[in-house]
């Protein structure tokens, strides 16, 4: 029984240590590095302006898109057309 205590009054001084410590960890601010990025005016659309990342998960969604609705057509066709009888 007194093993059991000793475990547990172990474990609550780790998860206090464990969150102390991880409070006085600084974080960087950067929002306003990433707020002069966006309302920079260059001419590019603001969903591209994050870059390369932001390029590719916008072709990628618009890829899926035409796939999807070519796809719905397709199956709306397919559904509006008599089957023949064998």
């Amino acid at each position: 029984m007194s093993a059991m205590y000793r475990n547990l009054m172990a474990l609550r001084h780790i998860s206090r240590r464990t969150v102390s410590s991880s409070a006085r960890r600084q974080v960087v601010n950067k929002v306003p590095e990433k707020q002069k990025m966006f309302q920079e005016d260059n001419g590019i659309p603001v969903h591209l302006k994050g870059g390369t990342k932001d390029a590719l998960l916008y072709r990628t969604t618009m890829v899926l898109t035409i796939l999807g609705s070519a796809f719905v057509v397709y199956e709306l066709f397919n559904a509006a057309t008599p089957k023949k009888k064998e």
